[in-house]
């Protein structure tokens, strides 16, 4: 299951993604976890000090390794350097699972354990100064979306992804990617306003997209949300002593964990759970494939001298590990 975590900046998604990844790995669930915000918070929020954050290696810096693995043997792909970031996998494509071992994880991932469990890190890496003026964050960000396109899983194989804050998530067809998504919201005009905006995307695609209200104080609060989000709220949390803690660097065991917060990630996990049925998988195929034509004719043909539409495998439809075969 993928699974996305968004907001607006400052309201609690890396908070509450790291703690529903903690949920995962208490519950011996397999799980990736993606930290695709260029502020790197996610190695924190999991229990990394400084020094081992920054020495996660950056996803978006290992790109040609990436894509030249990906590509593998697939004929319509005629070189690396012609791989953008929508390219879709066809035959002879090399996929990505969940729990295997691969080049991509070996040199993109670093094991963190929690609750006894290894969790794979992955990290698109900060926008530092040398990119300015050369580079574009977003361009980072592609290498998580390329995984993602890759990549196929099963039920209760879960990818958790921190996702970059506010609107920024649409630069890219990246908000399509997931099962679910939840939207981590204040009870604030600015927090609903970024929901709303991601309810308009979402509408046009058809996207799962579940309320997550935090640094909820009272009963007004969550009639607040409840009136301006209606049926998309799942649940709304409070304030966590838990919480604090671990951001003072002064860690608890996960099962001190407040009662009323411990419940709220079992219902975020139920509810991930209940859009397996809903998956679809050739749906997933299609709007990958469209947000490829869309940036080979408004960009990436230009920027390659090919023609990128000729990467679509027609017959090719992404299948999770116990379907149809896969490409070697």
């Amino acid at each position: 299951m993928k699974i996305a975590f968004v907001g607006k900046g400052g309201s609690g998604k890396t908070t509450l993604s790291s703690l529903f990844i903690r949920h995962l790995a208490a519950a011996r669930v397999p799980v990736v976890a993606v930290d695709a915000d260029i502020n790197q918070h996610l190695a924190g929020a999991l229990g990394m000090d400084e020094t081992e954050a920054a020495a996660l290696p950056a996803l978006g810096a290992r790109l040609p390794l990436v894509k030249d693995y990906l590509r593998g043997t697939n004929p319509r792909i005629a070189s690396a350097e012609t791989m953008i970031k929508t390219t879709p996998p066809g035959e002879g494509s090399r996929l990505l699972r969940v729990v295997e071992d691969n080049p991509v994880y070996a040199a993109c991932a670093r094991p963190v354990l929690l609750e006894g469990e290894p969790v794979r890190l992955m990290a698109t890496g900060p926008f530092a100064a040398s990119d300015l003026g050369v580079a574009c964050y977003h361009s980072k960000v592609g290498a998580v979306e390329l995984c993602l396109n890759h990549l196929v899983d099963g039920r209760e194989e879960y990818v958790v992804v921190d996702m970059t804050a506010g609107s920024d998530s649409f630069a890219s067809g990246m908000f399509t990617r997931f099962d679910l998504t939840f939207l981590v919201t204040e009870p604030t005009r600015k927090g609903v306003a970024v929901y709303r905006q991601y309810k308009d995307y979402a509408r046009d695609y058809g996207i799962a997209l579940k309320v997550v209200g935090n640094k909820v104080q009272g009963p007004d609060d969550v009639a607040f949300l409840a009136d301006e989000v209606g049926e998309d709220l799942l649940l709304t949390v409070g304030d966590s002593a838990w919480v604090r803690a671990m951001e003072k660097g002064r860690p608890r065991r996960f099962d001190l964990l407040e009662a009323a917060h411990r419940q709220a990630l079992k219902e975020l996990h139920a509810a991930a759970d209940e859009t397996y049925e809903q998956r679809d998988w050739e749906r997933y195929t299609r709007q990958m494939v469209h947000f490829h034509l869309k940036n080979a004719e408004s960009w990436a043909n230009a920027k390659t001298g090919a023609d990128l539409a000729a990467q679509v495998d027609p017959a090719f439809v992404l299948a999770e590990p116990e379907g149809a075969p896969l490409p070697a």
